[in-house]
């Protein structure tokens, strides 16, 4: 007979995740916005255009938490008859739009600096550029150091590559830096120049963002992952080897399916064998949330015994 067996822990530990998440976004996204209102001003009074560019992209790395805000609160609804696996992918959905907003802010940032490479226009009061642009880096790598640490902590992908996209804006804003140094050196052009530099530094991030969210969206893992279930499962007492092994992130969360080859035929055995398979995975990968295990015999070859199916932390 199937068994199932449901972890209150796993649940619990997957709406602390999202609630961690949720207050990340929160914090820095109040962060972000205030960076982005002190910049507004100083663009304001100076005209600098590498500091337009570099502000829009603070102001969209801000816009960002909110799709994923609604994708943490999304995650944590129960599956249903349609959406039997849940509401995980949500949040690799909010990675797309991520990707969307940076490529939209290079456009804009890109646009902005042509412009002003051929309606050169002056700067004033070139201290206060300065220090917005030591602001919009202080601000941005506040945000960053959070939302990386966070992201990694609960395993969310899209939290990981905002605050990396964060932290490349941290940077953007030095290089507002040294354009108005430039500029102070009698070399007017630097402040468009420098702001083509961030469109380009804005393109560079698409491309590593790209490939995170793409690989989470195509049930990608990391190998590390697979090679501790493996290592989980093949420790078990009574397993003899394990011939198939799937895992996959749903949002910040994991679930997987594995076959593995039991010494023992007796069906109470096999129960047994599986139910400590399904706990030495759970402590292998804490963020595991489903997994199921099915058991064969050594001796059966390739005919199967009745599955002892074991549901770790099913959410329902």
């Amino acid at each position: 007979m199937p068994h199932t067996h449901e972890s209150s822990d796993s649940i619990d530990d997957a709406l602390e995740a999202s609630q961690e998440g949720i207050r990340a976004l929160k914090i820095s996204m109040v962060i972000l916005l205030a960076t982005t209102v002190l910049q507004v001003i100083v663009v304001a009074i100076s005209g600098s255009v590498a500091l337009l560019a570099d502000t829009i992209h603070n102001f969209s790395d801000a816009l960002t938490a909110v799709p994923l805000w609604i994708a943490f609160i999304l995650g944590r609804r129960v599956a249903t008859k349609r959406y039997t696996y849940g509401y995980g992918r949500a949040e690799d959905l909010a990675g797309l739009f991520i990707v969307v907003v940076i490529a939209l802010s290079a456009v804009i940032a890109a646009w902005q600096s042509i412009d002003r490479l051929f309606n050169p226009q002056p700067l004033e009061n070139l201290w206060w550029v300065l220090a917005a642009g030591v602001i919009g880096f202080a601000g941005n790598e506040i945000v960053a150091v959070y939302r990386i640490r966070v992201g990694q902590k609960i395993g969310s992908a899209a939290l990981v590559a905002d605050g990396v996209h964060a932290r490349t804006d941290g940077f953007t804003s030095l290089a507002v830096v040294f354009g108005a140094v430039g500029v102070m050196l009698g070399f007017p052009l630097a402040d468009p120049i420098i702001g083509l530099l961030i469109s380009a530094a804005i393109i560079a991030l698409l491309f590593g963002t790209v490939k995170s969210i793409g690989r989470r969206l195509m049930d990608g893992i990391e190998p590390d992952l697979v090679d501790r279930a493996h290592t989980a499962l093949e420790s078990t007492p009574g397993i003899l080897s394990v011939p198939r092994l799937q895992l996959r992130w749903v949002g910040h969360r994991l679930q997987g399916a594995a076959t593995v080859v039991v010494a023992d035929d007796s069906l109470s055995a096999v129960e047994g064998t599986v139910l400590d398979a399904e706990r030495r995975l759970g402590q292998a990968l804490p963020k595991l949330d489903d997994v199921v295990i099915k058991a064969i015999t050594a001796s059966a070859g390739d005919n199967e015994i009745e599955p002892a199916l074991c549901m770790h932390g099913l959410h329902q």
